[in-house]
């Protein structure tokens, strides 16, 4: 008799547990169809252009690329702050240039009194070159972060899947059996 209950326990744990294997749900496999061509919206990189040129940045958080809204911002910011700091450089050069025409001599307490007159006239130039570049890079930001929003808009639309490869392939040559660098463009259907 003490045999007989823990082999009815052990049948019926092995029953439960069978009972619990049997019990799996069934699944269906769902085939996405990825020869159908998605809807197109040709607006899209106009709105992302739009967007990007009334606020920088904006057009890449439109296109869901929020990385990429600090470096908008670092490149023009930082553009901005040297076009800033060589004009207020420039202002003083030139300031001290104006006091020294005005018959104000070196050392009567101007901010560059330890500088000639060639040198107040170097510097102007200098900083009146740094600034206008400063400039220049500050709208060129500010274009480059419109044309990225709009390219990065239009290529999101681009359609890309994995039956269209395109590698670059080493062969040997039949007859002298060096190699050969060649594309291939493969489409499987």
């Amino acid at each position: 008799m003490n045999k007989i209950v823990p082999i009815s326990l052990l049948f019926f744990l092995i029953g439960t547990v069978s009972l619990f294997a049997q019990a799996k749900k069934d699944t269906v496999l769902v085939v996405k169809d990825t020869s159908k061509l998605q809807e197109i919206d040709p607006l899209t990189p106009a709105k992302a252009a739009f967007y990007s040129a009334i606020l920088p940045g904006l057009g890449q958080a439109y296109n869901k690329k929020y990385w990429k809204i600090p470096l908008v911002y670092g490149a023009i910011g930082t553009s901005l702050y040297f076009y800033i700091d060589n004009n207020k450089k420039y202002h003083d050069y030139r300031d001290e240039y104006k006091r020294r025409l005005e018959g104000y001599g070196p050392g009567t307490g101007g901010k560059y009194d330890f500088l000639d007159d060639s040198r107040l006239i170097a510097g102007q130039k200098f900083y009146q070159r740094n600034r206008d570049l400063s400039l220049l890079f500050v709208v060129g930001f500010y274009a480059l972060n419109i044309i990225d929003a709009n390219v990065d808009a239009a290529l999101i639309q681009f359609n890309v899947n994995e039956r269209l490869s395109l590698r670059p392939e080493v062969y040997p040559d039949a007859i002298t059996f060096k190699p050969n660098v060649g594309l291939t463009f493969n489409y499987h259907f």
